[in-house]
């Protein structure tokens, strides 16, 4: 019998289990968090924002969306990217007012676009850029509002990525951070290749007692609880791993337990819940732009059902808001087993 795993600590918030939802651009919306913390979420993270987006718009659809979060989702922390220390700290301040519960600032996103405008993973090539970012959204902030940092383990496997890598890590803790989340993958790396588990365990033998999250390669219940066992983690962040399977939290707290794994969701358990997440994109994104969002989320949904490449098939080919229900309607009807999803699926995808 395997000793009890603690709840985790982000600074004041105590979350009763260490498995969270990653930041997803595009993905980790209202619906998404919402329902991923129906299905044992301890917390979650928005899509990530611009600084600039935060500050300066206010109104519209796009502000809807993203400037949003609700009762049933707390804790939720929002996470934040950009170039410069300049509008950081008016927007985490902003965020805050909003009522998040945590501010989160992105040093890992290996994106080329936004590699190129000198944000995300570009600033763990600039350790002094990074930690004046964390010095000003640190002043901006109320003293117990948790700040956390998300990194990748370097831009690329050279000592001076290293070195610059700890730089941060420790410079965040000494300016006020709460936690850090490692990805275990370098900048250059992007989504190929494994993340560095090993790496992960070094991070946390060095903070200690300072809380360490870790990244990458979390595609199923069994990854997050090996995750927390093999690298002495304090929590894990499931990102890919968790889109179109919200049921990997509730697995993962079954294990945790000293459960047995849970059977995946059947075909009406999936119905239920893809009707539900429709249901809320509609109230977000108006009733044709949830067609093209439903059809992203149904692609991912497919890799449940035990049909999955006819299924994954038949939402590609969804163009219209009402297809999305044909789909349902056609795969859905019966009441069969579902599956879990495949690893290498979700890898290539």
């Amino acid at each position: 019998m395997t000793d009890p795993v603690p709840p985790l600590q982000i600074g004041r918030l105590e979350i009763d289990s260490p498995i969270t939802q990653a930041a997803m651009s595009g993905y980790s919306d209202w619906p998404m968090r919402v329902i991923a913390r129906r299905l044992g979420a301890s917390y979650t993270l928005c899509e990530v924002m611009l600084d600039r987006f935060v500050v300066e718009v206010s109104r519209g659809p796009k502000a809807g969306r993203l400037l949003r979060v609700t009762d049933e989702e707390h804790p939720c922390g929002a996470q934040l990217m950009g170039a410069g220390p300049e509008e950081f700290g008016a927007a985490a301040r902003r965020l805050a007012e909003i009522g998040f519960d945590c501010i989160d600032l992105n040093f890992a996103c290996p994106v080329r676009k936004v590699l190129g405008r000198h944000r995300g993973g570009h600033l763990l090539r600039r350790p002094d850029a990074a930690l004046e970012i964390v010095d000003r959204v640190r002043e901006s902030l109320p003293p117990e509002m948790p700040l956390s940092i998300k990194l990748r383990r370097g831009w690329d496997d050279g000592q001076e990525s290293e070195d610059h890598f700890f730089a941060i890590f420790d410079g965040a803790f000494a300016r006020g951070a709460t936690a850090v989340t490692v990805h275990g993958r370098t900048v250059l790396q992007r989504y190929s290749g494994k993340s560095s588990w090993d790496f992960l365990r070094r991070v946390k033998q060095h903070a200690g007692s300072r809380t360490v999250l870790g990244s990458g390669d979390l595609f199923t219940a069994e990854d997050c609880v090996a995750m927390l066992r093999e690298t002495g983690v304090d929590g894990v962040t499931v990102a890919r791993g968790a889109i179109g399977n919200p049921w990997i939290f509730q697995q993962a707290r079954a294990l945790l337990d000293g459960r047995p794994l849970p059977p995946p969701p059947s075909l009406h358990e999936q119905r239920d819940v893809i009707v539900e997440h429709y249901r809320m994109a509609e109230t977000v994104y108006g009733p044709w732009r949830c067609g093209r969002i439903m059809r992203k989320f149904g692609i991912k949904y497919a890799g449940l059902h035990p049909q999955s490449k006819e299924v994954r098939e038949a939402f590609i080919a969804v163009h219209r808001p009402e297809q999305v229900n044909d789909v349902i309607v056609q795969w859905y009807r019966d009441d069969l087993p579902g599956r879990y999803p495949e690893v290498i699926q979700i890898e290539e995808e």
